[in-house]
């Protein structure tokens, strides 16, 4: 009797997360970078022009978003994302530059975002932003930390081949590990805003 072949999409996702796992050590170093930037922007005093800066890009989003219905906000909290994590990946191809560089931007955001939390309604009141984040940061750092392994394939011997495994692998985790972790996240973010707000 033949043995039954697993399903092809069980076999892509157990590849998946075994590239996930090889990519350990990348995940961990824009973690480090995110959390730095992070812990700068929460306790250093910010510049006024990134302020100014930081204070347009939230009242733009907050006039995106005005008047939207509950799955108008979840396809665009899911949909600004998921472009950022597929640019994360993507443009990761130029020495993982841009996938460092959003690690820092994120990080800092956050960073600055929970002082001004912080100063308003006390250290505790952080406890609030963490929902938004439990899905979303895991699958933006595996996003970034594929785009910056990427990006290392100019320094293997066989670097087409390098380049075509890396790539095909991380659009694999991108599809059946990143997407479905945003989707979430977009689910109980727009939930929170629409219960909180």
């Amino acid at each position: 009797m033949k043995k039954k072949k697993p399903n092809k999409l069980i076999q892509n996702y157990i590849t998946a997360w075994n590239y996930l796992k090889e990519s350990k050590r990348f995940i961990k170093i824009i973690l480090i970078v995110f959390l730095i930037s992070a812990l700068i922007g929460l306790f250093m005093p910010v510049p006024e022009s990134i302020l100014q800066q930081i204070l347009n890009f939230i009242e733009e989003t907050l006039k995106q978003t005005e008047g939207m219905s509950l799955l108008q906000l979840i396809w665009f909290i899911f949909w600004n994302n998921a472009k950022v994590s597929l640019m994360g990946i993507i443009l990761g191809i130029f020495l993982g530059i841009f996938p460092l560089s959003a690690a820092i931007g994120n990080g800092y955001l956050l960073g600055v975002v929970s002082s001004f939390v912080a100063l308003d309604e006390g250290y505790l009141s952080l406890w609030k932003i963490f929902p938004h984040g439990v899905f979303e940061l895991p699958a933006v750092f595996i996003s970034l930390a594929l785009g910056l392994r990427l990006g290392m394939f100019v320094f293997q011997k066989e670097r087409i081949l390098t380049f075509k495994r890396h790539f095909v692998n991380s659009l694999r985790v991108f599809l059946l590990i990143v997407l479905p972790l945003l989707i979430i996240a977009a689910i109980i973010e727009s939930s929170l805003i629409f219960l909180l707000g």
